[in-house]
């Protein structure tokens, strides 16, 4: 797959000693890199597959419709996005990488900042499979435990004063897992992803 003509914004790739990254890696890092920013488009988010995924603590986004709106939303929820640090640390598949990123709540000003472990998958024909973006390095566990809605992360707006954000330290529920499903059926109904590269323009990207 030739991806030599889409614009990447996150080009200076930064890499663990000993990880070297191939030409496509690194315009899927930098893609991801630039998805994370707020900085989605059409043209980077055509480096997925279809039947792409996107998974972190509060939804589990399945297929284009639901991984655009996820993407898209960070620019309705946030007025800031900085990223913090970076770092890959391993070139194979999953590629893996480090993230650590400050955001600021749009209308309140509230500060966020997340670490995670983001790993990306990438199948036969060399497009994105899964993105899996997992918060103090953990992902939500299937089952039934107690929830703990008043651990020290802050609850912040998402998607428009749709939902909140939320991360809990230890456990998780089926009422949580119900949370994540919600949370990706119910977002592309919000945001509107653009139906071609003239209103991703008009839009900034």
């Amino acid at each position: 797959m030739s991806t030599s003509n889409i614009p990447i914004e996150n080009t200076n790739i930064k890499t663990a000693p000993g990880v070297e990254l191939d030409s496509a890696q690194k315009t899927i890092v930098g893609s991801v890199l630039d998805l994370f920013a707020g900085r989605p488009s059409l043209e980077k988010l055509s480096l997925w597959s279809d039947e792409g995924v996107f998974e972190d603590p509060i939804t589990v986004a399945r297929g284009r419709k639901q991984f655009e709106a996820q993407w898209y939303g960070l620019q309705s929820a946030f007025s800031e996005i900085e990223r913090l640090h970076h770092q890959v640390t391993s070139a194979g598949n999953p590629i893996s990488m480090e993230l650590k990123t400050r955001y600021v709540v749009k209308g309140i000003g509230k500060e966020q900042t997340i670490s995670s472990i983001v790993n990306i998958f990438v199948d036969g024909q060399g497009k994105i499979q899964k993105v899996e973006d997992k918060w103090d390095g953990k992902l939500p566990e299937s089952g039934i435990a107690n929830v703990s809605l008043t651990s020290p992360y802050t609850w912040y707006r998402y998607a428009e004063g749709w939902a909140f954000w939320s991360w809990s330290l230890v456990w998780y529920t089926r009422l949580w897992m119900a949370f994540r499903r919600l949370n990706a059926v119910t977002v592309p109904k919000i945001i509107g992803v653009p139906k071609n590269k003239e209103e991703d323009r008009q839009r900034g990207n």
